[in-house]
């Protein structure tokens, strides 16, 4: 069962490509959620996203700031020697 849902999954991904996927993706979305639940989907996500890059920033300022402090003490560490 499970090889024959493999292939059908696959002819049908070799069979739709480019914006016809896109399309297709859509509908079942609307399908499954609904006209009203698809706005409130789409917030929801663009809120998640935005959280997302918001700690995706601070991590990058943290790890630089580390490297910087670790640069600073090797920096001292040495000229001590």
């Amino acid at each position: 069962m499970e090889l024959v849902t493999r292939m059908v999954l696959s002819n049908i991904a070799n069979f739709i490509q480019g914006p016809e996927i896109i399309i297709l993706v859509i509908v079942i979305g609307v399908l499954i959620f609904g006209v009203k639940k698809i706005p409130e989907l789409a917030k929801t996500f663009g809120k998640a996203k935005g959280e997302f890059e918001k700690g995706k920033f601070e991590g990058e300022k943290e790890l630089k700031d580390f490297k910087e402090k670790s640069n600073d003490v090797n920096n001292k560490e040495t000229k001590t020697d």
